[in-house]
């Protein structure tokens, strides 16, 4: 890491931001000053009731009832916000809009470029909730949706957000179990899917795993099919199933229910290492506001800008990429392989597009730099002022070869949050210096600490990440789980009181801050954490297999390294084709972005007293940490099964 600055921002920019116009609100509005960033940090978490007040009034939300308190309960969790409060997400996307403005680009490898106006995208939501309506769904009901990263996620979202509905979505890559795992938990009334996709220039139908879904979900009262990939009649068992074009056939009038503002917006899917993935369900208003924020003032977002982030469905960065549509800026949609035709195709959609802020992963980057690749090179990238990455650290060598590729005007922001919050609370601030390979600091509102193993909050060293107070897009709640103890177990249980987000972090002196990766052992790609519990149901279908441990291992530049231990059984070995079996059933299952990247025959998984998999500390072995440091030896059932990991990492 480097104590010199590799961007500054312009002093003449520095006034016209988002940030700095609230902060001089602030001053006039409420008569509060700050000597800088960390300062307006500092108050906006000590003061979190007259920060989200103020940040309330700052958007100017449309709203029935009065927005005081806004933070009734301060309790975690349970916290309670706006609860005099009554908005709709959707009617703040189209408030205020040029008709015949641009609102959305759109492409994919199945389709060309296209635009959709403020107007256009109005009327097909209207049409969209109509049908919607009409096949009786309402407020509170759930709408699932097994689709790629193309307009017509997009427009089902807001109109099911317009209708008080609740939105979830996974993208239809995800293998028909992994899908259900997640869809039967929230008993949707209806089901948006597509005929197939393609991808890396392969062609996938999906016909059959929307037919496994239906059969699946015996709530469905209706399922409409998307001919997105064109391979004819499909989806005909289960419940009633109708087309895209016939669920809007009817125009109508823009309608926007207002509902509480901790009324359900959506639910996303974070795994843990036990148990079906966790179903998190946040609020219109939570979204709305948080979203508003870190989109205008952290990221500095407004009607000016072209926002592009590769992303699918099943990740919350496509909840946030719909988001922008909240700042009037315009969002671009792209589906399909980032590597195809070649490495360079996202790089071009950004020239064509004239894309100002473009987002994707830390991998991709380093991809691109191994590669040999030279964005700028035969393309006009003139408009490009952000280069954004989250999903897992970015190292500093990337950072060097953006500024080295695309120019030292470039603002490079790494960005950490997750899908609990869907919302980043470390990463850009459009005021403050960038420094090589770290992020540039909390965000407004999120009170972000690193935690010792005694809960002492830890500066200059690594901790524990976790936020000591409330934030308004925290989880309502889990669905289903009725008494609050799966919520609680989840993040509340290391801390009480306080939220263990599950990353390892640095906070420094200087107010920058670096990740180092997952403290537990989920699986992210992507961005989309997929838990241990979900790869060994996949693994373990295998007669071969009687038991298998999966770690994720950090490893500068990607993704990550993830390494399948099985034991087979008796009379069985692990060969190439076995390999390919158990890869195979992981790509089919859970997704391609999880098959495991080494697999490795062991004789026993190591195991605690009671029979848990020690999934931490192998990792943590791996890693390079000493075994007898890692756990105690009288907590293992059988410690040569740890010697023996050991003594893999070794090698």
């Amino acid at each position: 890491m480097s104590d010199e600055a590799i961007w500054r921002p312009d002093p003449e920019r520095r006034r016209q931001t988002r940030l700095a116009e609230f902060v001089r609100r602030l001053a006039a509005s409420r008569g509060v000053r700050f000597a800088g960033y960390e300062d307006l940090w500092r108050w906006s978490v000590a003061e979190p009731d007259a920060f989200w007040s103020a940040l309330f009034e700052f958007f100017e939300i449309k709203a029935d009832g009065d927005p005081h308190p806004a933070l009734a309960s301060a309790a975690m969790p349970g916290a309670k916000w706006f609860p005099g409060v009554s908005l709709n997400y959707a009617e703040h996307v189209f408030r205020d809009r040029d008709q015949a403005a641009t609102a959305l680009r759109h492409s994919s490898e199945l389709r060309g470029p296209a635009s959709v106006t403020w107007g256009e995208l109005e009327a097909e939501v209207a049409a969209v909730a109509a049908g919607m309506a009409r096949l009786g769904v309402g407020s509170g009901d759930r709408v699932a949706a097994y689709l790629p990263n193309i307009l017509e996620a997009v427009v089902g979202f807001l109109a099911a957000a317009s209708l008080g509905a609740i939105w979830s979505s996974c993208s239809p890559d995800f293998g028909s179990a992994a899908a259900v795992d997640r869809f039967a938990q929230i008993e949707p009334k209806l089901l948006l899917a597509v005929d197939g996709y393609r991808y890396g220039g392969r062609d996938f139908d999906r016909r059959r795993a929307v037919e496994e879904i239906q059969a699946q979900l015996p709530s469905l009262e209706a399922t409409v099919l998307v001919p997105y990939l064109g391979v004819g009649p499909g989806a005909t068992s289960g419940p009633r199933s109708l087309t895209w074009e016939e669920l809007k056939a009817a125009p109508a009038e823009p309608r926007f229910t207002r509902v509480a503002f901790e009324h359900p917006l959506w639910i996303l899917y974070s795994s843990g290492t036990t148990g079906p993935p966790k179903p998190i369900v946040q609020g219109q208003g939570g979204i709305l506001l948080e979203h508003l924020k870190v989109l205008e003032l952290q990221l500095d977002l407004g009607p000016e800008d072209r926002f592009f982030w590769f992303t699918t469905t099943g990740w919350m960065m496509w909840n946030l990429l719909v988001s922008v549509l909240l700042t009037g800026a315009e969002v671009v949609l792209y589906d399909g392989n980032p590597a195809a035709p070649d490495l360079g195709a996202l790089w071009d959609l950004a020239e064509r597009d004239g894309v100002t802020v473009f987002g994707t992963s830390p991998a991709y980057l380093s991809t691109c730099m191994k590669e040999g690749l030279e964005p700028r090179h035969g393309r006009g990238l003139e408009r490009l002022r952000c280069v954004a990455s989250t999903g897992a650290p970015l190292p500093p060598e990337a950072f060097d070869w953006l500024q080295e590729q695309l120019g030292k005007h470039l603002w490079i922001v790494s960005l950490s949050g997750g899908t609990d919050l869907c919302t980043a609370f470390l990463g850009g601030v459009p005021t403050r210096p960038v420094y090589r390979g770290e992020l540039q600091g909390p965000a407004l509102g999120a009170p972000v600490a690193a935690f010792d193993p005694d809960g002492r909050s830890v500066i200059d060293a690594v901790g524990e990440l976790v936020l000591t107070g409330p934030m308004p897009s925290m989880p309502l709640y889990l669905w289903g789980d009725e008494d609050g103890s799966r919520y609680r177990e989840s993040y509340f249980s290391t801390y009480p009181g306080v939220w263990r987000h599950g990353d390892w972090i640095e906070i420094k002196s200087t107010g920058g801050a670096v990740i180092s990766g997952r403290s537990d052992a989920t699986i992210n790609r992507g961005g989309v954490r997929i838990g241990s519990a979900e790869i060994y149901r996949a693994v373990l279908a295998q007669p071969e297999i009687v038991d298998a441990l999966v770690v994720d291992v950090p490893k500068p530049g990607t993704e990550g390294w993830m390494t399948l231990f099985v034991v087979c059984a008796e009379g069985a070995r692990l060969d190439d084709e076995l390999r390919a079996t158990l890869r195979r059933s992981v790509r089919e299952y859970c997704s391609p972005r999880h098959v495991p990247d080494e697999i490795t025959q062991i004789p026993e998984v190591p195991r605690t007293r009671s029979g848990k998999a020690l999934e931490i500390p192998v990792k943590q072995i791996l890693m390079g940490a000493d075994p007898r440091r890692v756990v105690s030896p009288g907590a293992i059932a059988n410690p040569e099964a740890l010697d023996r990991i050991a003594e893999l990492a070794g090698r």
